[in-house]
């Protein structure tokens, strides 16, 4: 009875044009009222308790550093950057928007950042080129994703927390998962391209520079990850202090290397992202209640139970994979990684699995979260960023969510894709 009234409260509130936050929470907020036995009270709390978390505490100055590169002229160059690498490809923008993203990805640490920036740069260029608009919301909004699997990565950060495993290993072993993410999400956009019939770039004033000459031009925005994850992996800075630590360094790169900002440039990025982080943390707080709604009712612990029930690995395997589908639909990735990180981490070590793969699987099923319909987060920046309606952006992503399950099913079934860089880093543990 209280999901019937959240989802159909939901869909009503979001058709009649409100917010998103506002059928988000009122919906959530009525069908605490309709189950009559959980104190009011209590959706303050929860509200402020879904902000109230350590690894949120980064995203402000993700969300402003990638504000900063973008006015700064670090993500034009990135760009042009990923850009260089694809120029002879059929499809080539399409592309360099996915290694674009995946490139920021490694920078911010925050899918919704790199919807943002990225989005904001590429859209234009890839309506020039002669792309739908569908297949722009789908691309951008599945793109940003991989930033929640290639390192730095707040989800995986926050595994290793909830189970105790190696940080350091979880970051490595997202490497190749992420990369290849990016190499099947490229493949569609090649045929996709070539079904379509468009060509490599729009015109010879558009065409991207030389491999080398974008290299040295995007060489300080470059150097971002390895202030990032050097800082992390030397022990010098935590996650969020590197956060902080990369809006400085992108302030110093725009503001004394490439003069792009100025005092009054300052300003604006500040009001940009303060407008930002308020429409990403209304969304998280107000997503936090849903997630309590559902841990209530017990239907993570319900199913989690039904998976412990089996010895067979394939089964737990499989069963894992469906449930955080399913659940990724309707709970932000943070949660669930609180919730049944614990669960599938303690089921795998019974049977034998290595820490590692079961942090990669979980954090790729959250992943592909992000942009499932129907409350997926990146679909919702999206929409904002480039102006598309959401029931379009729902039909968009949904052959980006079938190439990336291919991918999840790859890693899923062939662990050494995610066990073997950390295996020849680290001698145990993974």
């Amino acid at each position: 009875m209280v999901m019937s009234v959240l989802l159909f409260l939901f869909f009503g509130i979001l058709i009649s044009g409100a917010p998103v936050f506002i059928a988000i929470g009122l919906s959530s907020v009525m069908a605490i009222w309709v189950g009559g036995d959980i104190p009011e009270l209590l959706v303050v709390t929860r509200l402020f308790g879904g902000l109230d978390k350590f690894a949120v505490m980064a995203l402000p100055f993700y969300i402003f550093a990638a504000n900063l590169m973008d006015v700064g002229g670090l993500s034009v160059r990135i760009v042009e950057w990923a850009r260089s690498l694809v120029k002879n490809v059929v499809g080539g923008m399409a592309v360099a928007t996915e290694v674009a993203c995946m490139a920021f990805g490694a920078l911010s640490g925050s899918a919704p950042a790199t919807v943002v920036a990225i989005g904001r740069l590429m859209a234009p260029r890839l309506v020039k080129d002669g792309y739908s608009e569908s297949f722009i919301a789908g691309l951008i909004t599945s793109s940003g994703s991989v930033a929640v699997i290639i390192p730095p990565s707040i989800t995986i950060m926050l595994f290793a927390a909830s189970t105790g495993a190696s940080t350091g290993a979880l970051f490595i072993g997202g490497i190749i998962p992420g990369l290849l993410y990016g190499l099947f999400t490229a493949l569609y956009c090649m045929w996709h391209a070539k079904k379509n019939g468009i060509k490599k770039s729009s015109s010879v004033e558009d065409a991207p520079d030389t491999l080398w000459n974008s290299t040295k031009k995007a060489s300080w925005a470059l150097g971002v990850p390895v202030i990032i994850l050097g800082g992390i992996y030397a022990g010098i800075v935590t996650p969020t202090e590197a956060a902080g630590l990369s809006a400085v360094y992108a302030y110093f790169v725009g503001a004394v290397v490439y003069k792009k900002i100025g005092i009054r440039e300052l300003i604006d990025v500040s009001k940009k992202s303060v407008i930002t982080v308020a429409q990403v943390m209304s969304l998280i707080a107000v997503a936090s209640i849903f997630a309590w709604i559902l841990t209530v009712m017990q239907l993570p612990q319900q199913m989690s139970t039904f998976v412990a029930g089996s010895s067979s690995t394939i089964f737990f395997l499989i069963s894992m994979n469906v449930i955080l589908l399913i659940a990724g639909m309707f709970m932000d990735p943070n949660s669930l990684i609180i919730i049944l990180g614990p669960i599938f981490y303690q089921i795998g070590m019974v049977l034998g699995l290595s820490a590692t793969h079961i942090g990669i699987i979980m954090t790729m099923n959250l992943a592909i979260g992000m942009f499932t319909p129907p409350f997926g987060l990146n679909l919702f920046v999206t929409s904002s960023v480039i102006d598309v309606p959401m029931f379009s952006i729902y039909r968009s992503v949904i052959p980006f969510i079938l190439v990336s399950i291919l991918v999840l099913i790859l890693i899923t079934f062939a662990p050494g894709i995610t066990t073997f860089l950390p295996s020849l880093v680290f001698k145990g543990g993974i």
